[in-house]
């Protein structure tokens, strides 16, 4: 693969791009605090943006009347983003490194689109929460740090952006990160990070900050390229959602029968035993199919497909866990649900539930109650949720589920409400 950039020398060949590590990160903020043009300028400075979108984002800022160009086009793509100067939905960029590809969506700060936010951070392995130096932590920060914590985002980055406009003072930067440490105190996160930068000069972004000598951690990018992301998945809980039984159909493979799916959890070897869900029917693993050959072992998030010893009858649905690891069961499940419909949720009201490759159909049990994300408290009257509310709700489903909590495993502890009227997402959860 050839990325024709702004800088020609930049070149990765297919296979080299497609063995690298992959690190998908968010970024979120309080409107204005400059996440579009921080995504600009590491894009920028990386030289990883194509010429002729270079072009077409140098005849926008000069359209806008600037002299400069402006970073935040470039990834501000939607027409009334553009003209309003803030970003609206999620835009996703792609670019690599020498060391690592990154999948980047960029977020919006807005509270009427925290769904959006949601959306964008739901799969990925780090969060960048930018505060700008002048206002420090405001109610913003607080809720896309609770929401990237709800959702497990192991890694956050904060950036202290914009301090070329408080004369890169050290106290102001050192006040900040003390202020946030206080809070992420009562968050469920593993790793937390701070840098200061200043997007629009691009200080600490991609190349050190002569304008801060007093920082001695690294930029933006060094942060991101040695990330440690191999441990963040559940390599100790085998599961296995099946997606697809291969049946072929010709002459040759009369007798083959495999399962295909993606491994959500766990790693699962030839020889193994497992049981397969709901049935309860134990079995052994016979092999496990690649794309192109037989494989010792499947670890997430391989797409594989295991052949098992025994006829047992299993559909798309089933799962398949190892004899002595077993998840919950259960028909009423507690979630933490992200409402993502103008239609308020209420008891009683019927949606279609998707969890892994599994259908059912569900009735909203009880509202326990909702979050204030701003201070963490719970607003316990509350009957309804509305859209872009979090709260703690329990359904009952028609048919039980086998389910992890969202800590222990993101795959098989989260799911999606869908509006059987109009096929809609309306809301999204995280399993407690």
């Amino acid at each position: 693969m050839k990325q024709k950039t702004m800088d020609n020398n930049q070149d990765f060949s297919s296979k080299a791009y497609l063995d690298m590590e992959l690190l998908r990160f968010s970024t979120a903020g309080s409107v204005d605090d400059g996440k579009s043009t921080l995504i600009g300028r590491l894009l920028y400075d990386s030289k990883s943006i194509f010429e002729d979108q270079l072009e077409s984002v140098k005849r926008a800022s000069i359209k806008k009347g600037n002299e400069q160009i402006d970073l935040a086009l470039v990834t501000d793509g939607l027409r009334a983003e553009r003209e309003q100067g803030i970003t609206i939905d999620v835009a996703y960029r792609y670019f690599a490194t020498p060391k690592r590809k990154f999948i980047i969506a960029d977020t919006p700060g807005h509270v009427q689109y925290t769904r959006n936010m949601v959306t964008g951070a739901s799969t990925a392995n780090a969060a960048l929460i930018l505060i700008d130096a002048r206002n420090g932590v405001t109610e913003q920060t607080y809720r896309h740090s609770y929401i990237s914590s709800l959702l497990q985002i192991p890694h956050l980055i904060i950036c202290v952006n914009k301090m070329d406009l408080v004369d890169y003072k050290e106290e102001v930067y050192e006040e900040i990160k003390e202020q946030f440490s206080a809070f992420a105190s009562k968050l469920d996160v593993k790793d937390i990070r701070f840098v200061p930068i200043s997007a629009l000069k691009g200080d600490n972004v991609v190349d050190h900050s002569k304008n801060m000598p007093w920082y001695g951690g690294g930029t933006l990018r060094y942060i991101l390229e040695n990330i440690h992301v191999g441990s963040d998945l559940n390599h100790l809980d085998p599961r296995f959602p099946v997606q697809y039984v291969i049946r072929p159909q010709s002459d040759e493979f009369h007798d083959y029968r495999g399962y295909a799916g993606r491994v959500a959890g766990g790693v699962f070897r030839k020889g193994d035993r497992v049981v397969v869900l709901p049935s309860g029917f134990a079995t052994t693993i016979e092999a496990i199919d690649g794309y192109k050959e037989e494989l010792k072992e499947a670890y997430p998030p391989m797409s594989v497909t295991i052949r098992l010893a025994d006829d047992i009858d299993i559909s798309r649905g089933d799962m398949i866990v190892k004899e002595n690891n077993v998840p919950e069961i259960s028909q009423d499940v507690d979630v933490m649900v992200c409402w993502m419909s103008e239609k308020a949720m209420q008891t009683r009201m019927k949606y279609h539930l998707k969890h892994t490759t599994n259908d059912v159909k569900c009735m909203v049990k009880e509202i326990k109650y909702k979050v204030d994300v701003n201070t963490l408290n719970r607003i316990e009257d509350g009957n309804e949720l509305k859209m872009n509310e979090i709260a703690r709700v329990t359904l009952r489903t028609t048919k039980p589920l086998y389910f992890d909590s969202y800590r222990q495993n993101r795959q098989t502890g989260s799911l999606i409400l869908i509006d059987e009227a109009t096929n809609n997402t309306v809301g999204v959860g995280m399993i407690v």
